[in-house]
C-alpha cells in the first residue's frame, strides 16, 4: 500500500490565508506603520530605567505579532515599503544601544519567526558599556558582534558616536555624530548604514539636516515631531517588560509616546 503524506489541515490553510489579511487590517487601523522601540533583552536584577525585557517576554510578544499576521522588519525595509505603498502588515522593530544580550537572546527569537530588526550602535563605545547611564553597566556589542548581526540579515544602524542629545548642538558636533558614526559602521560591516536613531529622541531641524547630509535615508526619534520630515523622524512606541496581552496589542495603535 502506498503511503499518503497528509497535507496541512483545512483549518490551518484557512488560517494561513487569514493571518496576513488580519495584519494588513491592523496596520490600516493604526493609520501608520507601527515601530516598536526596544533596548536590552536579558535577565537583570537591577534595571533602574526599566529598559530590559526578559527573553521570555520578548518571545511572547513576537508570537503575538506573528499570530496577528504582522511581520517584524528593519526600519529601512519599513521605510522602503511605505514609499512603495506595501507597508500593510509590517511592524518596525528597533533595538537601541546594541546591547550584547540582544545578540544572545533577541536575535534567535526573531529568527524563529523570520523577523528582522534594526540594531542601533554607538560607534564610540563598541565593545564597551553604556557609559551614558549611571551604573550598573551593561556590555555593548563588539565589532565582531555587529558583523554577526549583519550577516544574519539584521540591519545595523547608527546611534551616533557618543550617545549625546543632538537637539541644540552646533553643526560640527552634529556632523561628527552623524557622519563619523556612518563612516565607522561602514568600516565594520562593509555597508554604509541607511538608518539613524537620535539618542533620547532628541531632535531638531539642524539634527535632521546633519543626518540627511551624512547620507542616511531614514531615521527615528521617539515622539512625533511636527514640521520635520516623517521618514527622518519616525516616531516609535517603547516596549517594556509589563507589556503583554491587550496592553501590548494596544501599543501597535499608538503614535509614539
Amino acid at each position: 500500500m502506498v503511503g499518503v503524506v497528509a497535507g496541512p489541515a483545512t483549518g490551518d490553510r484557512e488560517e494561513e490565508v487569514r493571518r496576513p489579511r488580519r495584519g494588513r487590517t491592523l496596520t490600516y487601523l493604526a493609520r501608520r506603520p507601527p515601530v516598536l522601540m526596544y533596548h536590552g533583552v536579558g535577565r537583570v536584577s537591577d534595571d533602574p530605567f526599566g529598559l530590559f525585557l526578559t527573553p521570555e517576554r520578548l518571545a511572547r510578544q513576537m508570537r503575538t505579532l506573528d499570530r496577528l499576521g504582522l511581520r517584524g522588519v528593519s526600519l529601512s525595509e519599513l521605510e522602503d515599503s511605505v514609499e512603495s505603498g506595501q507597508a500593510g502588515g509590517l511592524v518596525g522593530l528597533t533595538f537601541d544601544d546594541a546591547y550584547r544580550d540582544v545578540l544572545r537572546f533577541a536575535v534567535p527569537i526573531l529568527e524563529r519567526h523570520n523577523f528582522t530588526a534594526t540594531v542601533f550602535a554607538v560607534t564610540g563605545l563598541l565593545g564597551s558599556s553604556n557609559l551614558w547611564d549611571p551604573p550598573p553597566r551593561r556590555a555593548l556589542m563588539t565589532q565582531e558582534d555587529l558583523c554577526d548581526v549583519a550577516a544574519r540579515g539584521f540591519e545595523v544602524g547608527s546611534h551616533g558616536v557618543s550617545h549625546i542629545r543632538m537637539e541644540g548642538l552646533d553643526q560640527e558636533v552634529l556632523r561628527r555624530e552623524a557622519e563619523d558614526s556612518r563612516t565607522a559602521l561602514t568600516g565594520v560591516t562593509g555597508e554604509p548604514p541607511r538608518s539613524f536613531c537620535y539618542p533620547y529622541g532628541s531632535v531638531d531641524a539642524a539634527a535632521v539636516s546633519a543626518v540627511a547630509a551624512a547620507g542616511y535615508s531614514c531615521a527615528c526619534a521617539v515622539w512625533r515631531v511636527e514640521d520635520l520630515p516623517i521618514h527622518l523622524t519616525r516616531p516609535r512606541v517603547g516596549v517594556v517588560e509589563r507589556d503583554r496581552g491587550l496592553r501590548f496589542i494596544a501599543k501597535l495603535f499608538l503614535r509614539g509616546r
